[in-house]
């Protein structure tokens, strides 16, 4: 037994600390115990936050590598879990005009923006279970018609033509 020479507390002879008041006993290292981490408490703070790090970039990266590809994620599981495979872009869009148009087609609740010059088409990002919306207009005001399609698949399912004096076209489609 070590006698405690601060408060008189009987220690065990393996003690280093009291084990009353945390004296440092005689005959035991002054600093740290022996085997302990040499550091200081910055160092430990740093390695601490760096484990952390570390393991959310882990996280994030196991999580990146489990989710569907935008591809897979248009995919439809029905109810006897069949699988049917959608397109990636089912819909896209043809404008027939020659001059500069403006339109905003897509999904009727994210509609995108797209302008252009002369005939064009375009893909829209939209699943084939959406509701699509498309709506093109004349930028420039001239009197030629402007003629739009909305294709899905590849096949026709909406078309207009303005007539007149109309400078707008309109076409909505839910499969």
């Amino acid at each position: 037994m070590v006698k405690c020479p601060r408060c008189g507390y009987d220690n065990l002879s393996s003690a280093t600390y009291c084990v009353n008041c945390s004296y440092i006993l005689s005959g035991s290292p002054t600093g740290q115990k022996k085997g302990g981490w040499k550091m200081g408490t910055a160092k430990k703070i740093l390695l601490i936050v760096g484990i952390i790090v570390v393991a959310l970039l882990l996280f994030s990266f196991i999580y990146n590598v489990s989710q569907p590809s935008h591809e897979e994620s248009l995919n439809v599981v029905t109810a006897d879990s069949n699988v049917q495979e959608g397109s990636t872009h089912p819909y896209s869009v043809k404008v027939n005009y020659s001059g500069d148009w403006y339109s905003k087609s897509g999904d009727a609740n994210y509609p995108v923006e797209k302008s252009g010059h002369g005939p064009m088409s375009f893909s829209l990002d939209c699943s084939s279970w959406d509701k699509v919306s498309v709506s093109v207009q004349k930028s420039d005001g001239a009197s030629e018609p402007l003629s739009v399609q909305l294709l899905r698949n590849g096949e026709v399912v909406g078309e207009n033509t303005t007539s007149g004096s109309s400078n707008q076209v309109t076409i909505s489609y839910q499969s």
